[in-house]
């Protein structure tokens, strides 16, 4: 029987074939051993539908594809941030529990309770900077009818007594102290009522169990949009590119209040430093992501990575700013 000559295999394929088989291996290998790990959790301190809450759950996502390991978010709502800061204290520093958290359990907490159960500096390491979130002031015009400032509101409550309740994300908090400063300073009869975050805010809000609230533009925009909420007053040193016609409070007259706010991932004291390069560089690259850049702009929040230590300082800077309105809001801690 013929047989056809057939080419000796070149060394070069060989070398190729074994390249390949190895590259495959190791991918194969990295992938069932980040299955085999823990899933990474990130808690929240504040309840489903609430601007945190979405950002967690796409930075979920985003870090589940980096780092191909499971990644679940964990709601523990209550206390400002308390509840879930807590928790991420109690937690073992194995790298396997995050905590995203705003301002509010970073910086204001610490002015404001007594004994918290944890100080944000001792017990917390940063792992970067998110996001940059603005919170606004909305309006139900089914209620408080034409007003479209902070002075209407207040004149609006002021010929309405009793009925100038403003809802807020949590007790002792910015928006709480703005309220209070508004208030005093527009001499208007208007009073803060505490929420467990802006969701639940919003809620009653569009229900017209309040006639105002503050909360993230991502989770009153979606009424503005459909006529049921008007924005009123916007947080930060400028107006938003999303809400060019809405002053700032600043200049409505309101001194003092409308920090820009952060949203922020943390780990426990002790995390290994090595850990903590890995996970701030996969946040990085999540937070870089034109996908995540345009879930954030929905929400009306500016995806802003840093390193941790850019962190460290953006929190120092909040709790500054925090400590001079808690002065200027005459707040006496229990």
């Amino acid at each position: 029987m013929h047989r056809f000559p057939v080419a000796p295999p070149l060394p070069g394929r060989r070398r190729l074939l074994a390249t390949a088989v190895a590259a495959g291996l190791a991918t194969l290998a990295a992938r069932l051993q980040a299955q085999a790990q823990p899933p990474l959790r990130i808690l929240v301190g504040f309840p489903a539908g609430g601007s945190t809450d979405a950002i967690a759950r796409h930075l979920a996502q985003g870090l589940r594809e980096v780092l191909q390991r499971t990644v679940i978010v964990e709601n523990k709502p209550g206390a400002g941030g308390q509840i879930a800061a807590n928790a991420l204290k109690a937690a073992p520093a194995d790298g396997h529990t995050l905590f995203l958290s705003n301002s509010h359990a970073l910086a204001m907490i610490p002015l404001t309770i007594r004994q918290p159960g944890n100080d944000p500096v001792r017990d917390f390491v940063p792992v970067g900077l998110v996001a940059i979130s603005n919170d606004v002031m909305g309006v139900n015009p089914q209620v408080v009818g034409e007003v479209r400032s902070l002075r209407g509101l207040a004149d609006w409550a002021n010929a309405n007594p009793g009925k100038g309740n403003v809802g807020v994300p949590a007790s002792a908090s910015d928006p709480d102290f703005g309220v209070r400063i508004l208030a005093k300073d527009f001499k208007a009869n208007l009073s803060p009522v505490p929420y467990r975050g802006d969701g639940p805010v919003v809620q009653d809000l569009v229900a017209g169990q309040v006639p105002a609230g503050i909360g993230s533009i991502g989770a009153l925009m979606p009424y503005v949009k459909a006529g049921k909420l008007r924005v009123i007053a916007v947080s930060g040193p400028q107006r938003l590119a999303s809400l060019p016609e809405v002053p700032t409070y600043a200049e409505q007259g309101l001194a003092g209040y409308g920090v820009s706010g952060i949203v922020a991932l943390m780990a426990p004291s002790g995390t290994p430093h090595e850990w903590l390069q890995r996970c701030n560089q996969a946040l990085v690259q999540v937070v870089r992501t034109p996908a995540f850049v345009a879930k954030l702009v929905e929400l009306g929040v500016v995806a802003t990575p840093s390193s941790a230590e850019e962190l460290a300082t953006r929190i120092r800077d909040t709790s500054t700013a925090f400590a001079a309105l808690v002065e200027r809001a005459d707040y006496k801690m229990p």
